[in-house]
């Protein structure tokens, strides 16, 4: 099979038939094998049963329903999880990315040799307060703390080698970090290809202003994961490295000082009286605590199994 689309959908019943009608149009005009797989993330309105409409009609759809809403992760994870297709397709459901794309995405994955393409929304149809900037700064941060030179990380327009999406996991809120998930599984050819933003046609953003305070948190666990997974005493043991050296350097000096004090005849105050005694015991008790950290990392390693498991109300399959 030449493609796999993995939909995510949350409340866009509106927006489906015509979705799919274009896709399929970009599908038999240049000659595709492939397969739709929805996600239907727990909508509140009739989505899934246009999904089910749809599949009636197109064998080539597949459609995987939560029994409440996870995320976007949550549906991609498990879009990747039964995709068939050599290239994988990733786009939002509300007409905003355009399938068009398609077919030179598939081109900059099989004959380019890129592992992903991530679409890049040079011109958007969004506010510009409230994404616009924000988004602009979002992305330069992440290049620089990554190195990945992209210029819309959270475009949701991508194209992945099969492969790549079966090599990666991604939960929580990480889909707005994929490509960097996917340098850390060891795909370093990563492109990029301007693409077309339209406005919405249908319905409300289903994002709120929550997304500012979770992107940066979800970077700063991402940065973790991929750099100290595997060995989080390289982490956590430079920290208590760290403060046990400033807690001994604080401690050292205290007793310098006491001892040239005695030897002036000062008595002087008890060195507990102090609170450089204190900032040196909290020190090492913080340091202490940071390799406790590492080695309980180490032993773990990775968390819960269990964080991908999520109730799947229904799953239907031509």
């Amino acid at each position: 099979m030449d493609i796999s689309v993995v939909i995510p959908i949350f409340n866009e019943e509106e927006s489906l038939p015509e979705l799919m009608a274009w896709i399929q149009r970009v599908m038999e005009n240049n000659h595709f094998s492939y397969e739709v797989i929805m996600v239907d993330d727990g909508s509140k309105d009739n989505s899934w049963q246009v999904v089910h409409s749809l599949l009636q009609k197109n064998y080539n759809i597949k459609g995987i329903k939560f029994r409440r809403n996870y995320g976007k992760s949550a549906a991609l994870f498990c879009g990747f999880d039964v995709v068939q297709g050599d290239v994988v397709i990733t786009m939002d459901a509300d007409l905003q990315d355009s399938p068009d794309e398609i077919p030179e995405l598939y081109r900059m994955i099989t004959k380019d040799g890129y592992d992903l393409v991530s679409g890049w929304k040079k011109k958007r149809h969004d506010p510009v307060l409230t994404k616009n900037l924000p988004s602009k700064l979002y992305n330069w941060t992440v290049r620089r703390m990554t190195g990945i030179q992209l210029h819309d990380m959270n475009c949701g327009l991508k194209a992945y080698r099969k492969n790549v999406v079966k090599s990666i996991e991604v939960y929580g809120e990480m889909h707005r970090y994929i490509p960097v998930l996917a340098k850390w599984a060891g795909y370093n050819k990563i492109g990029e290809k301007v693409v077309v933003h339209s406005e919405r046609k249908y319905g409300i953003t289903k994002f709120g202003f929550e997304r500012f305070i979770r992107g940066p948190l979800d970077l700063l666990s991402v940065m973790f994961i991929s750099r100290f997974v595997k060995r989080p005493m390289h982490f956590f043991g430079i920290l208590g490295l760290l403060m046990i050296i400033i807690g001994i350097a604080a401690a050292v000096w205290l007793g310098v000082e006491k001892i040239i004090q005695l030897k002036n005849g000062i008595v002087g105050n008890l060195l507990t009286q102090s609170p450089y005694f204190f900032v040196a015991l909290t020190a090492m008790i913080i340091g202490a605590q940071f390799f406790l950290a590492g080695f309980l990392g180490d032993l773990v390693s990775r968390s819960s199994a269990e964080r991908n498991k999520y109730q799947i109300d229904e799953t239907t399959f031509n």
